[in-house]
């Protein structure tokens, strides 16, 4: 028998018979693998907390209750059993559901999510918005023992006692972020979870449910738990000194007992966590075996896969080794990404600082190394560098410290949707006083920027795509300096300017206008995004009548605006158009489906740019 058919509804869940749910287990289990390995997504957090999620979701309604999930790896499971199972296969493709909750997309999710830490703040919200509209519904804050530890988490907790409302927060405890979560607070969950006092009180929870009449059962079971956790003599923790009861450990693939720790928080009038111990990748062996690699899978491949490519990370992570060798007060950081920005194997171990789910303390004490005599280079996705700007701007690039900052997954970065492009950090970082940006578009250009930001006295940040690296564009011979903006083809006519990521898309505009016949424009690659080379910026605007600007990024702050701006200045009488990401939050698709949306392809070059072309030639 099937339970999980296309039309499954959390009513059904209702209905089922308790025995069978292990077997409804199971096909969520296998939906989920079978989809993630077609479409690529998070894995592992998801198979951990299937039968978590169905004992949540039989004791609260998540049309009527609000239920936050933190970051949203764990959410396939509530996705298939809140009413999206027949879509399910869609998961992360171009018009399909997302890959983390999103309001827009059911009105079972309650927060958009997709950073990590947020969800016990956005239901203190939602909790008092509750109490202050008078309304009567259960708020549920559901986060993993990695998230717990960033300081917006940590901010929440310790406001709960101050709100004076009722809250649940779920600590799903798998003992992972990405890769083996790591710090001080990782050593109290554990100490908790091997505390005998606190499984006597587990097991004085079961054992009042068992003996007492089902009418009762359920009050007189909370006043027992009441009076077991003020007499037992628990280890310090710093929940119940916040404020918070602290019940737990649990174990999260028990879905009876969930169930009946959900319904006895339900009756309790005060703020509680609930602890439950989960396994990431649950019901995978290759997925627990090695839960840092099945954390995340990429999309399959279609037909034959493609010969593997040298990364843009990988790249990065071998010359930083290369200079690290070189200079002793070199130190790398990276806050819980460290298989994604390659720095796992490091050859110099003791200078990695994986700080955990932490981008503004990373960032500050990178400075504070810095200003101590150290040369600190900093990996982090573009993405999560939002949560760290005030740290950037205030604690190093006002300092004027040498930090380095290496911003990965720069630009479009496909499936992950709405939260995870990296199109800010250029309008943003430009800025930032003292702060240089730089923008390689193939491997040597990359080591010859990291080279001149090893031995620069300020801050640099450089930014690079997700993904393979291109052809060699350019090749250095070793000796000459790092040039702010180069020229690869001459033109006549016009001018594309670009840099990173599309480098290659004008390149190859450049080609298709020469072979249709029209004139070849020049191809300049803008290596220092920030200060812009006037000179040279200035000659072109001189040379050309007609400018295209192409990045990957937001138009709004970005390098075209500022091109704008200088033929402003100038008015030097240069007809600007500049492609790249509109107003818009970024949906999810493939990189190729998003860049064909906002335009940055070679035929909605030539498109723009035939009309102004044939303009000029008749003026002549």
């Amino acid at each position: 028998m099937t339970f999980l058919t296309p039309d499954f509804k959390h009513e059904d869940l209702l209905k089922m018979d308790p025995e069978d749910l292990p077997a409804l287990a199971g096909e969520v289990r296998e939906r989920i693998i079978e989809t993630v390995s077609r479409n690529g997504g998070h894995l592992g957090s998801s198979l951990g907390v299937v039968e978590l999620t169905i004992a949540m979701l039989r004791h609260f309604d998540p049309f009527q209750d609000r239920i936050i999930l933190d970051v949203g790896h764990q959410s396939y499971p509530y996705k298939l059993l809140t009413g999206r199972a027949g879509q399910f296969h869609t998961l992360r493709l171009k018009g399909g559901i997302s890959g983390f909750p999103r309001r827009n997309e059911s009105p079972c999710d309650h927060f958009d999510t997709g950073h990590s830490s947020t969800s016990i703040s956005a239901a203190l919200g939602y909790a008092k918005a509750r109490d202050l509209l008078d309304e009567k519904r259960h708020v549920v804050a559901f986060i993993g023992d990695a998230a717990l530890i960033n300081g917006l988490a940590l901010e929440a907790l310790n406001y709960v006692d101050e709100t004076n409302t009722k809250l649940i927060i779920v600590l799903n405890d798998n003992k992972h972020s990405i890769s083996n979560r790591v710090g001080g607070f990782s050593t109290m969950l554990a100490r908790l979870s091997a505390n005998t006092s606190y499984n006597r009180i587990k097991t004085a929870i079961k054992e009042c449910c068992r003996i007492l009449p089902a009418g009762d059962a359920l009050q007189r079971s909370l006043e027992g738990i009441r009076d077991q956790i003020k007499s037992l003599v628990k280890p310090e923790n710093m929940f119940d000194d916040l404020g918070i009861n602290y019940w737990g450990p649990f174990d999260g693939h028990d879905i009876r007992s969930c169930g009946m720790i959900f319904e006895l928080a339900k009756n309790y009038e005060h703020p509680v966590l609930l602890h439950f111990n989960t396994v990431k990748g649950k019901g995978m062996a290759e997925a627990e075996a090695n839960p840092t690699k099945y954390h995340q899978l990429s999309p399959r491949s279609q037909g034959a896969p493609a010969a593997p490519r040298r990364t843009w990370s990988e790249a990065a992570a071998s010359a930083m080794e290369e200079l690290a060798a070189k200079d002793p007060h070199i130190v790398c950081f990276t806050a819980a990404m460290a298989t994604g920005v390659k720095l796992d194997h490091f050859r110099f171990p003791d200078r990695v600082f994986d700080v955990g789910i932490a981008e503004s303390h990373m960032l500050t004490m990178a400075a504070g190394l810095a200003a101590g005599g150290m040369r600190p280079w900093v990996f982090i996705y573009s993405t999560f560098l939002q949560r760290a700007m005030d740290q950037l701007v205030h604690d190093i690039a006002l300092q004027n410290l040498p930090v380095v900052l290496m911003v990965d997954r720069a630009g479009l970065v496909g499936s992950d949707g709405e939260t995870h492009q990296g199109l800010l950090d250029i309008p943003w970082a430009r800025s930032v006083p003292n702060l240089e940006v730089y923008s390689p578009a193939d491997e040597p250009a990359l080591r010859q920027m990291m080279d001149y930001a090893a031995g620069r006295n300020g801050p640099t940040l450089i930014r690079y795509p997700r993904g393979g690296l291109p052809s060699r564009i350019f090749t250095p011979s070793g000796e000459e300096p790092l040039q702010n903006m180069g020229t690869l083809r001459e033109g006549t006519g016009w001018a594309l300017l670009g840099h990173g990521a599309m480098i290659p898309l004008l390149t190859a505009a450049g080609e298709a206008a020469q072979a249709e016949g029209l004139p070849a424009p020049a191809v300049l690659d803008i290596r220092r995004l920030k200060p812009l080379d006037l000179d040279a910026l200035d000659a072109v605007l001189r040379r050309f009548p007609l400018i295209g600007v192409a990045e990957e990024n937001y138009l709004a702050g970005g390098v075209g605006e500022a091109v704008a701006l200088r033929i402003a200045e100038t008015g030097c009488g240069a007809l600007l158009r500049r492609f790249g990401v509109p107003d818009v939050c970024v949906p999810q698709a493939t990189t190729e489906e998003q860049r064909e949306l906002y335009g940055l392809t070679v035929e909605n070059i030539l498109e723009t740019f035939r009309p102004l072309l044939a303009a000029v030639r008749e003026k002549r």
